[in-house]
């Protein structure tokens, strides 16, 4: 019988001293131990380890029984009602056993525990254990900061690879437990979180930082997953909401440890690595950055401990600190900074900034190269406001880099679009803004009124740019005399017509000729095949298209000759007024 086995070598080692424990005695007890557990004698079991006799050998070999006890709790918990007694004397077993073994030695068995769950056994094993692991914790004397550490990491990187809950019936459900457990390892880290808080106010040279650093860890880890990816909106019907508690935890822990404002405003400062390899210091500041923006996210758009944020801190400052890590978060954080600015409000210099010249590029980035369609919009609507904000020279310079490193036709006319609108401004405006009139927009207008590759263009991908571009023109002969020359185009209209407008009239014409010629040769081979269904397959940058037959190709060429004719009929509207303007300003000289 399991007992009387255990009880054999419980008598046996009883007349020995504690430095004459081998290593048969400590697998014989294992050995005897777990199969009282798993034979139903757990309540036995719990008598031997109270037996007061017993004690100097339960603080020694008592840990062993770790790994089988975890086995046995968790396997009750999913059995019926009739077995809840022996869970009952299994969990009283743990609690003797973290009261009486060796700490450091219950510490490792525990953590092995927790590093060897996996899948859906991940936190029933955690939230079993966290108790015991924190009692232990608190009852080590020797790198006690090493070993929380050791224990807050070995805990998250089991629960990273577990899905986040993210619709209202998920939250509800919690069936892996995430929930759950992301707020029962909060509640773990309190205490040492009360630890270090007390050691400060002490003594505001509080030099012990080792503790902190590795709660400083968890929080990041903690932001990055779940809070990353969590869904943090307040849900109808969900009282309280585990991941925005979560998310208040972890922004007090970080307000308690004094590391709030410092992570908000000093982050891109950046932090002295300590990896030798380069591939692992990517990793650890692409995280820092995922972390970092969630952070900023959840205090600048969630408003998380917005209560700390110190009020004398301008609007662009924040703004400045939270540009290095945008893009690792939803563009909510970026968006909501700004709808907060007033316009005109940045001035051109912050634009010296790697960042904030960095922002605008990226915004293009997800405008024409994401394929999400809302994404895309948002960015668009994002770039205005970021845009607007910026005094006159800071449009202007951003104009400019926009023009030369966007290289997309739409972006480009979009632009064009807004230094219309800009020049609208300056010409209608009471005071003078150099910045959009005269040699500053001449040189602007350079990048604006000439074509990539002159006649030889593709005007059908440069279409956008080149109707905005016409029009922009239009606008300026227009309403600026010849006589007051306020934007100087009068002044360059010769080098506009050499760069632009003549090489446009030759594109036009060998673009036409060639669609024109290509529609031609379509119909004459429909005639010959005597069958408009004939399918062709086409590629494009080694990716074949959906097929397409004759009759959808002619479509796509008259398309193209409509588009050659509106860019024609305006060209040809520019050229009159530019003539009647001319003509006027001659017969006043006359």
């Amino acid at each position: 019988m399991a007992v009387d086995e255990l009880q054999a070598i419980i008598q046996r080692c009883q007349i020995l001293e504690e430095s004459d424990f081998r290593g048969e005695d400590f697998n014989l007890f294992q050995v005897a131990g777990q199969k009282c557990l798993e034979d139903g004698y757990a309540a036995q079991l719990l008598e031997v380890i109270q037996n007061e006799k017993n004690k100097v050998i339960i603080k020694n070999m008592g840990w062993n029984l770790i790994s089988p006890l975890v086995r046995c709790i968790l396997a009750y918990k999913q059995e019926d009602d009739k077995r809840d007694d022996k869970r009952e004397h299994c969990l009283k077993i743990l609690d003797q056993l973290v009261q009486l073994c060796n700490p450091k030695e219950l510490f490792l068995g525990l953590l092995e525990q927790i590093e060897q769950t996996s899948g859906e056994k991940v936190c029933p094993t955690v939230m079993l254990l966290l108790q015991p692991l924190q009692t232990v914790l608190l009852k080590l004397q020797n790198k006690k900061a090493y070993s929380v550490g050791l224990s807050l990491a070995m805990i998250m990187n089991q629960l990273t690879p577990l899905p986040v809950p993210y619709t209202k019936q998920q939250i509800q459900e919690d069936k892996l437990g995430l929930c759950q457990c992301c707020n029962a390892v909060v509640d773990f880290a309190k205490p040492f979180v009360n630890e270090v808080v007390k050691n400060m106010e002490k003594s505001s040279e509080y030099n012990d930082m080792e503790l902190k650093e590795e709660l400083l860890k968890f929080c990041m880890k903690s932001l990055k997953y779940p809070l990353l990816t969590a869904q943090l909106e307040q849900l109808e019907g969900i009282e309280e909401h585990p991941f925005r508690h979560f998310a208040t935890e972890i922004i007090d822990i970080l307000q308690d440890i004094r590391e709030l404002m410092p992570l908000v405003f000093l982050h891109h400062k950046g932090k002295r690595s300590y990896w030798e390899n380069q591939e692992f210091e990517d990793i650890e500041r692409k995280n820092s950055a995922d972390s970092l923006a969630c952070l900023s996210y959840l205090m600048f758009v969630q408003h998380f401990g917005i209560n700390c944020f110190p009020m004398v801190f301008s609007l662009f400052l924040i703004v400045f600190c939270l540009f290095a890590s945008f893009f690792s978060h939803p563009q909510d954080l970026f968006e909501n900074c700004l709808l907060r600015m007033e316009d005109n409000s940045l001035l051109h210099q912050y634009l010296e900034f790697r960042d904030f010249i960095n922002v605008p590029q990226d915004l293009v980035k997800v405008m024409t190269l994401c394929p999400i369609e809302h994404l895309r919009k948002k960015s668009l609507n994002m770039l205005q406001l970021f845009i607007d904000k910026f005094d006159a020279e800071g449009k202007y310079t951003l104009f400019r880099c926009l023009l030369k490193t966007s290289n997309h036709a739409g972006v480009e006319g979009y632009i064009i679009q807004k230094i219309k609108d800009q020049i609208h401004l300056s010409l209608t405006k009471a005071h003078d803004n150099v910045w959009f009139t005269r040699h500053h927009l001449i040189s602007l207008l350079d990048l604006v009124l000439f074509l990539p590759e002159g006649a030889e263009t593709d005007l059908l991908q440069n279409s956008d740019r080149i109707m905005a571009s016409l029009n922009l023109l239009r606008y300026l002969v227009i309403k600026d005399c010849e006589s007051d020359n306020q934007t100087g185009v009068w002044t360059t209209l010769a080098k506009i017509e050499k760069n632009f407008l003549k090489p446009l009239h030759v594109g036009l014409n060998m673009s036409k000729a060639h669609y024109e010629a290509e529609i031609k040769n379509k119909r004459e081979n429909r005639r010959e095949a005597n069958n408009s269904n004939t399918v062709y397959s086409l590629t494009v940058s080694e990716e074949k298209m959906p097929a397409m037959t004759t009759e959808m190709q002619l479509q796509v060429l008259h398309s193209a000759l409509f588009t050659f004719d509106l860019i024609e009929s305006v060209l040809a509207r520019v050229e009159e007024l530019i003539e009647v303007k001319v003509k006027a300003a001659m017969d006043e000289n006359i």
